[in-house]
């Protein structure tokens, strides 16, 4: 089955490193939807603002896989060795678990599924009329393969159980900033909450809990150079690239 690229992601993301593992509803981070010219047709989009959030299918673009620890081939219709097993980062990046019982970019088809906000559609000279998202968790330039309407009352569970990720849903870590250095970087348009965010999340591998290690962090024209004391990121740099 061929999949033809309907949009690409555009955000400060020019890195896996710092991307946040699952979408938030609560984030400040945006992404627009930039559509490809094949499907840049106003009436593709009609009725799609009376909705509030949106489920994006995309392709894992930027995705290296991994060595298999047993790898299998299915005399049917699999092409590729895949291993049955990934390690997720939030159990240590040691521990493994089934690849269907994770969201592991190491999968058999290379395939992400994203619920995310729509916050307004822009129209512009360039690229048509935009979608603009809040809480997508994917690497600028991912490539979109369809949207659909998220529908409450149907793709909402609240009872659902959430495996072995529920231990970390609430894992953030507290921000600590110099403010000579916060003030000289929103003087400089910078932007901060997004970051602040980012880093709240703990962007480092989970079996890296080196406290003298200086961890760098690209976003957008922003670098940023931070260390993990505790529960604590402490800031060392902050500046434009």
């Amino acid at each position: 089955m061929k999949l033809d690229i309907i949009a690409y992601a555009r955000n400060g993301f020019s890195q896996k490193f710092g991307i946040p593992r699952q979408s938030r509803e609560d984030s400040c981070l945006e992404t627009h939807i930039i559509f490809t010219r094949a499907y840049r047709v106003r009436e593709a989009l009609r009725g799609i603002e009376d909705y509030s959030h949106l489920w994006l299918l995309w392709g894992f673009s930027a995705n290296t896989k991994e060595k298999p620890a047993t790898c299998q081939l299915s005399p049917v219709n699999c092409q590729q060795p895949w291993s049955p097993t990934v390690r997720p980062p939030r159990l240590g990046g040691n521990k493994r678990m089934g690849v269907f019982a994770t969201r592991s970019p190491f999968r058999p088809n290379p395939i992400g599924l994203t619920s995310v906000k729509l916050l307004r559609i822009e129209e512009t000279a360039n690229d048509g009329l935009v979608l603009v998202v809040s809480g997508a968790d994917l690497l600028d330039g991912t490539p979109i393969y369809d949207i659909k309407p998220y529908l409450a009352f149907s793709d909402s569970h609240p009872d659902a159980k959430s495996g072995f990720a529920e231990a970390t849903q609430d894992y953030f870590l507290e921000v600590q900033i110099d403010e000579g250095l916060l003030k000289n970087a929103r003087a400089q348009s910078c932007p901060w909450e997004a970051l602040k965010e980012i880093l709240s999340q703990d962007p480092r591998p989970a079996y890296q809990t080196d406290s003298e290690r200086v961890y760098h962090l690209d976003y957008a024209e922003w670098q940023v150079d931070f260390q993990v004391e505790n529960a604590t990121v402490c800031i060392k740099n902050l500046r434009k690239k």
